[in-house]
């Protein structure tokens, strides 16, 4: 046995002995006595066990997942951050591979800024949600009670949010009208182009489940409306700033303005022609905002799990509808969809949203029933499918213990508690 599994055996012998004499009193009857007669007995520092366990289970869990990221990079070369957290403390929090993929310059670092793509829905729901609940929005009502142009009846916003209001993708509808692609296709663009053109939905409203960006595109259009504000400025002063997500924003193309090249501040994405590494350019469809077009880092996306985790923007009555299936049960459906998050049939108590988007690819897994929560986000079109990810949360070979320190909490700017914490805010307290 190593000498790291020696003093860890010790550990946990103590630490049993401690509980075992813990439990042996309480089984005694309950004497009370005053006082005075109480001899103040030194006692042993439980917490700090606590720790020293913790820390140990920590470090070769960090091991573990390093290993797979390791291999990685190795075979399929694997270029992204990764945050693993695991009972609110953040386990693993790591970069692999270069901002310059084909020149292999510049190191990524784990602060950086990547392109969510679809993982931005969970933040769009989250903020209708957030509507929802100040009594703005009804699931229930026609969106054109918002979008008064909007040409087709039936849908509502509970639709959109569950992918079941049939309409076909902007994308496609785009592709073939746009007249200028130097100009940006924005989200009023998008609606007019559907009130000029009606394409055929793909089926009536809440007759079918059909992912699609048009939907939550329509949710950032409505919030806007809804809150007189931009869908940029909403989420900055209702979910960014309030979290402490420092490094979030909405990426937003003006009408005035051509496409830039490439989006500034943020970690560029490159896809793969003839076996080589190329550059992806900003396009177009890049003014379309609510279905992607979040930028962020894995420890933002932390905060805001957290804050969500802990009910600090939503009642529970209203935060929970998140995660509850929008369609029923079918043979033929493995997962379900609730409010911006996937629920997988295989795993119950489980969430998740993959994202795709011209070279940025981007994965948020919680397994809730565990407390385990994997963030990966990438700058590359190829890499590692999601199957990996999946296996370091179910990996049950080294269970971390709840936390057996005091969460600290930074002040926002609403006067709210965050209940935050890194591992090195979390062990430094041996």
């Amino acid at each position: 046995m190593s000498l790291n599994g020696k003093l860890f055996l010790r550990s946990l012998i103590a630490f049993t002995f401690i509980i075992s004499i813990f439990l042996s009193c309480s089984e005694k009857e309950e004497t009370f006595i005053e006082a005075e007669e109480v001899e103040l007995l030194p006692v042993v520092n439980v917490d700090s066990i606590f720790i020293r366990l913790d820390k140990e289970l920590i470090e070769k869990k960090a091991s573990n997942i390093d290993k797979v990221f390791r291999n990685l990079r190795k075979k399929v070369g694997f270029n992204g951050t990764v945050l693993y957290a695991e009972q609110g403390r953040i386990i693993y929090n790591e970069a692999w591979g270069f901002r310059n993929v084909r020149r292999r310059t510049d190191s990524l670092q784990v602060e950086d800024k990547f392109q969510l793509s679809s993982v931005s829905k969970m933040f769009t729901a989250e903020a209708v949600m957030i509507l929802k609940n100040e009594g703005k929005i009804d699931y229930d009502a026609d969106i054109r009670e918002y979008i008064p142009e909007w040409p087709y009846e039936g849908v509502t916003t509970r639709l959109l949010l569950n992918h079941r209001s049939g309409l076909s993708r902007y994308e496609s509808l785009a592709d073939a009208k746009w007249p200028d692609r130097k100009q940006p296709f924005l989200n009023d663009d998008m609606i007019d182009y559907y009130v000029k053109y009606t394409p055929d939905p793909y089926f009536k409203p809440n007759g079918g489940f059909n992912y699609s960006n048009v939907n939550y595109a329509l949710l950032a259009t409505i919030i806007e409306r809804v809150s007189g504000m931009s869908f940029a400025d909403y989420m900055r002063i209702n979910i960014f700033e309030p979290l402490g997500m420092n490094d979030s924003y909405i990426y937003e193309m003006r009408r005035d303005t051509t496409v830039s090249l490439y989006i500034e501040d943020i970690v560029q994405g490159y896809y793969t022609e003839k076996r080589r590494p190329m550059q992806a350019p900003n396009e177009y469809l890049n003014g379309v905002k609510g279905d992607k077009m979040m930028i962020s880092n894995t420890e933002d996306m932390f905060k805001f799990w957290t804050a969500v985790d802990y009910g600090l923007l939503l009642p529970d009555s209203i935060q929970d509808e998140a995660f509850k299936p929008g369609s029923p049960k079918s043979r033929k459906r493995k997962d379900n969809y609730g409010f911006g998050w996937r629920i997988p049939g295989k795993y119950p108590g489980c969430y998740f949203h993959y994202g795709w988007w011209k070279a940025y690819r981007s994965f948020f897994i919680r397994d809730d029933v565990n407390d385990k929560t994997i963030i990966v986000l990438t700058n590359t079109s190829q890499g590692p499918n999601a199957d990996h990810f999946w296996k370091i949360i179910n990996d049950k070979t080294i269970t971390i213990p709840p936390a057996s320190v005091n969460i600290s909490y930074w002040e926002t700017k609403k006067g709210s508690k965050f209940p935050y914490s890194s591992y090195r805010e979390r062990v430094v307290n041996e």
